[in-house]
């Protein structure tokens, strides 16, 4: 080859190169711009489904509730709701990807085996390691609803104290026009101070949360309309591990089984089901065109029942006024851990056996004059556990099997 023709095949080369780049750089910014890259990585990758930390056991996956806490339980639906309370109406609001602990009420759980109402503001410090001297009062939203008396009545100790010596108690006699006679005790039954909440007459953020002596080792629920504070308000509570509540859920182990096939919704009319809801029962067939489900097995008659998916089904739910709530409505599933939630079998992928089970909760009230009231368990999907054909999982109760 003579040194021209070198030359002329070398520029030959570069050409390609740059034509072949020119037609990549084209080929990817169509693939970007029409959204098809995306897709084309979507298959190609598995994705991952998202589920709360497990425990494995021979009775089934269990959550890790030492790494569980509210604020890693995120909706990936928004909704709104408005319904009447013995304060007037309440409205709630929340959107994808908020945490439950910032639209949830303390009261919401007050059925459920956790008893975080037990709970104080040392105990969750020393877990989570907060300095509660750098807090105000505002960051504790139970007290800004407090009177005096009530606040008296969840620490018995002030009762002996001076007015003077407490400045948001002091300043809040002042703004009333109630002179300070001898201890806070002695004015207990004083009108004003019976009648109007300390959040209306001082700026809470104003005063140091322990400029209250005792305020950090009383219990949550001391204190006066405890269930309608937002998770969020406790401090720490939304980063408190659920293995450090006075107590957990256990399952009745009594009632489990394996997860044997996942079937989409090509399957219709399902009679055996072991899903439903509290109100309806948890035999509810599922008598439609589409019933996504995953097939049971287990002791005796359990193989072959259904757990139907909750995505396509919905049943009854809810009792007292608040029952009316979305349509009386909820998705069908079970409770092996419980009141406090609703477990539901969400997304079924045959391609990998897998089915996705989600998290549902409810709001609930408790009325004067009416009782207790809860919506039915229409709040999510939260990610719960997935399981995969041959898994063991834990039904709870009731065993009852169609």
């Amino acid at each position: 080859m003579t040194k021209q023709q070198f030359k002329k095949s070398k520029s030959d080369r570069y050409r390609q190169l740059m034509f072949l780049a020119l037609i990549v750089f084209l080929f990817l910014h169509a693939f970007w711009k029409y959204g098809i890259l995306n897709q084309a990585i979507a298959f190609i990758l598995p994705s991952a489904i998202a589920q709360v930390p497990v425990v494995d056991s021979d009775a089934g996956l269990m959550p890790d509730w030492s790494r569980m806490k509210f604020s890693d339980m995120i909706i990936s639906e928004g909704g709104s709701v408005t319904y009447p309370t013995d304060r007037g109406e309440q409205k709630r609001i929340w959107a994808a990807g908020d945490s439950i602990a910032d639209f949830m009420e303390l009261g919401d759980f007050e059925d459920a085996d956790f008893s975080i109402e037990q709970l104080n503001l040392s105990t969750i410090s020393q877990a989570l390691g907060i300095n509660l001297n750098s807090l105000k009062l505002s960051n504790f939203g139970v007290i800004k609803t407090q009177t005096i008396p009530t606040l008296v009545k969840a620490i018995p100790t002030l009762k002996n104290k001076s007015p003077v010596s407490i400045k948001a108690i002091y300043d809040t006699f002042i703004q009333l026009g109630v002179a300070p006679q001898g201890t806070i005790g002695n004015s207990l039954n004083n009108p004003k101070l019976r009648r109007v909440q300390l959040g209306e007459v001082v700026d809470l953020s104003k005063y140091q949360l322990t400029s209250i002596p005792g305020i950090q080792n009383a219990s949550i629920n001391k204190f006066a309309n405890w269930q309608d504070i937002v998770i969020r308000e406790v401090p720490g509570l939304r980063d408190l591990p659920f293995s450090e509540f006075p107590s957990v859920p256990q399952p009745n182990l009594s009632f489990i089984g394996k997860v044997d096939l996942v079937l989409r919704d090509i399957e219709a009319n399902r009679e055996r089901s072991i899903s439903g809801s509290y109100q309806q029962g948890f035999n509810v067939s599922c008598i439609q065109s589409n019933c996504a489900h995953a097939e049971m097995s287990g002791a005796g008659r359990t193989t072959g029942v259904q757990w139907i998916s909750g995505k396509i089904q919905k049943v009854k739910g809810g009792f007292g006024i608040l029952k009316a709530v979305n349509g009386g409505k909820e998705p069908t599933g079970r409770h092996p851990f419980g009141s406090g939630f609703k477990q539901v079998v969400w997304d079924i992928d045959e391609s990998t056996g897998a089915m996705q089970t989600t998290m549902f909760f409810r709001f609930c009230k408790t009325i004067p004059f009416v009782g207790r009231t809860c919506t039915p368990y229409f709040i999510g999907p939260v990610p719960f556990i997935t399981y995969h054909e041959k898994d063991p999982i834990i039904f709870g109760n009731p065993s009852t099997i169609p």
